[in-house]
């Protein structure tokens, strides 16, 4: 063979090699496309209650505390405070994410309720551990903090306050909003975004939480449990509160690698 065909076969090797590497990064990027370019996922179909179910004790179990009403999910606790915690936890989990909802409060609930990610629930203790994003319309400045449900920790993540010790409201964000039913906008928007340990909250545009849960979400406890980095998210009705909110729009988007 000629130097020059040589050359030729081996600009043609050349050639072959760059074409493939071409082609296996763009099939590796459509299989697994930028986080930002990942596709929204709808939780909730404004049918009925599919991909999701009820976690309650079991004296609270035929109780109709969640309900899908007018393309909503209905937290109604209200003509009954007699009830533990009541949680709608959805049927797949997850680790790394964003998540949107629109959530509509009322001026006459004088309940809490909050959003739990990363969580589990125990049947065998009727427990449900993790961290929440709290809601709480009675006092919403509290809203967008993280509590975490967590046995053996029940504390206030963020703020970071030790256990037993509770948040005030000058510990609220001077930016935050939050409306009711009878307000123009009538709904909130709560984004929740969890990646490795770190996790924000943002509502109605306004960031409420900026937390980097290094050495909790991660520590020994949270192992335990199988909580803090990957787990079910759910909604709450609070133990013997009486609670209206409604919910929609809830979407996801998954982060993980």
């Amino acid at each position: 063979m000629s130097k020059i065909s040589q050359s030729k076969l081996a600009l043609l090797s050349i050639m072959i090699a760059v074409s493939l590497c071409t082609f296996s990064a763009c099939t590796s990027s459509a299989r697994n496309p930028a986080k930002s370019e990942r596709p929204w996922q709808s939780l909730f179909n404004g049918k009925d209650l599919s991909g999701w179910k009820v976690k309650c004790t079991a004296h609270n179990n035929r109780k109709n505390f969640f309900r899908v009403e007018g393309s909503t999910i209905l937290a109604d606790s209200m003509a009954d405070p007699n009830h533990d915690y009541i949680w709608l936890i959805t049927n797949e989990e997850y680790a790394d994410f964003t998540l949107k909802l629109k959530f509509q409060a009322y001026r006459d609930s004088p309940g809490n309720s909050g959003i739990q990610i990363r969580s589990r629930y125990d049947d065998s203790t009727q427990w449900l551990d993790g961290p929440q994003i709290d809601i709480n319309p009675p006092g919403p400045w509290r809203t967008g903090m993280i509590w975490d449900e967590t046995r053996n920790n029940l504390r206030w993540l963020y703020p970071d306050l030790p256990k037993d010790k509770w948040v005030n409201e000058s510990m609220a964000k001077p930016n935050l909003r939050f409306y009711y039913s009878d307000d123009s906008p009538s709904w909130n928007d709560l984004q929740i975004t969890a990646v490795g340990t770190k996790v924000t909250a943002i509502l109605n545009g306004s960031t409420i939480t900026d937390y980097d849960g290094t050495g909790v979400l991660d520590d020994d406890l949270h192992k335990k449990y199988n909580v803090g980095l990957s787990g079910f998210i759910a909604l709450q009705i609070h133990k013997n509160d009486r609670l209206k909110i409604r919910f929609k729009d809830i979407l996801i988007k998954d982060l993980s690698e």
